[in-house]
């Protein structure tokens, strides 16, 4: 209960603020993307391209070494997130010169060592999060290459033995599932840099969260990278 007290008000509507612009635009993207064209859902289409492609490829290594390379970049992410954790714990041990630094920085808010050690914890926590999507992510990718490999030879899908899409769908929306995970990974790092901002006022950490919305959906639903991938017609039916 000691936070509750020390913790001025509108520090806490920040916090509940960053957390709600947070989960709210991961909703929020997702929802709209079934609407109209974003990044996420023109990006899906591709996966579902690649692996109807990769069921009817013969031998299938191209595809393994795509999956591995595609699985490299979380695992990056996921060793980073660990050391971003050290480095923070190892911050929580020098507080008081920590806040002492932060008061000199102009329009900074002067803060307790106390309450710049509970957002260095919610930094942490973060970063935590982060590092269980990306780790996810890996794992599923792991999974993805079992499907590969474990797809019945071209020839058993020509004959009928077993169809092709049915098997080429279902890696698809693994691919994309391990995607989803590395996308919320990414999104709390994201945060972090507005979460960064509190350090110095409350009303900076609302302006930066608000700053990191406006970016991501202009990236996601009008970025040049939609606008090529768009391009793209060719019909999933």
């Amino acid at each position: 209960m000691k936070i509750f007290a020390l913790l001025p008000w509108i520090d806490w509507l920040a916090l509940v603020a960053f957390l709600a612009l947070w989960v709210g635009y991961g909703r929020f993207s997702r929802e709209l993307g079934k609407r109209r064209p974003s990044l996420a859902s023109t990006t899906d289409r591709y996966r579902v391209y690649w692996m109807r492609e990769a069921a009817a490829r013969d031998p299938r290594m191209l595809d393994g070494l795509i999956n591995q390379a595609l699985s490299q970049t979380p695992s990056f992410f996921s060793s980073t997130s660990i050391l971003v954790i050290g480095g923070l714990f190892a911050l929580l041990g020098t507080a008081d010169k920590a806040t002492e630094i932060v008061s000199e920085i102009p329009f900074a808010q002067a803060t307790s060592s106390f309450i710049f050690e509970f957002k260095v914890l919610v930094l942490i926590g973060i970063f935590v999060f982060a590092f269980f999507r990306f780790s996810w992510c890996m794992r599923q990718y792991t999974i993805v290459a079992l499907v590969i490999g474990a797809m019945p030879p071209p020839g058993d899908f020509v004959s009928g033995k077993f169809d092709l899409r049915t098997y080429a769908d279902r890696a698809a929306e693994m691919v994309k599932a391990a995607a989803e995970s590395f996308h919320d990974g990414l999104l709390a790092y994201y945060f972090s840099f507005a979460a960064m901002a509190w350090f110095l006022s409350p009303l900076a950490m609302l302006v930066a969260s608000l700053v990191v919305v406006v970016v991501l959906y202009g990236r996601e639903f009008h970025g040049d990278v939609l606008k090529i991938l768009g391009e793209d017609k060719k019909p999933l039916a």
